[in-house]
């Protein structure tokens, strides 16, 4: 099928609050593994080792200068800040899908940018993540919880065993 699930348009929301029409972008965080080489004698070259996770970050742009995300930042230490992401995914046929990214972490970073007379002011986010979840049309692909130690694939628990093997 030609032009499939298509990101049409997106909303946020930051503590509970939706910023529909103020919210002008957002990245998602990036999923990758450490992985350390690994060669022992007896090998004729190294081999990768998975050694957990790279640390998850998220960052969007407001147009809007919001006291109440501003507020968010430097919040005491183990409390964080939920944000959700949603996009509107759709294929050329008209069917429409739903993308949801469920975050929640601490804002490390609040850039102001430059004010200037007629133009839209910028408010940049950064967030450091401690949980993440994506769900795309109601089918969960990621659930990465670092603190508890789970990460979930497709329905599948990686770390489920490792858990198991600790006594967590």
């Amino acid at each position: 099928m030609a032009a499939r699930e298509i990101l049409k348009n997106m909303n946020l929301f930051v503590d509970g609050r939706g910023y529909a029409g103020q919210v002008t972008e957002y990245n998602a965080p990036d999923l990758a593994l450490l992985i350390e080489d690994h060669r022992a004698g007896g090998m004729d070259g190294p081999v990768g080792l998975e050694m957990g996770m790279e640390g998850l970050e998220t960052s969007f742009s407001l147009s809007a200068y919001d006291a109440d995300v501003l507020a968010l930042f430097g919040i005491a230490q183990g409390r964080t800040v939920a944000c959700t992401a949603r996009g509107a995914l759709e294929s050329y046929d008209g069917t429409v899908k739903a993308v949801v990214h469920a975050m929640r972490g601490k804002i490390t970073r609040m850039a102001r940018g430059t004010w200037t007379p007629g133009t839209l002011p910028a408010l940049q986010v950064t967030m450091r993540l401690d949980y993440y979840r994506e769900t795309h049309d109601g089918r969960e692909l990621h659930e990465i919880d670092l603190i508890n130690m789970v990460r979930v694939i497709d329905g599948v628990d990686q770390l489920a065993e490792q858990r198991a093997a600790l006594g967590i």
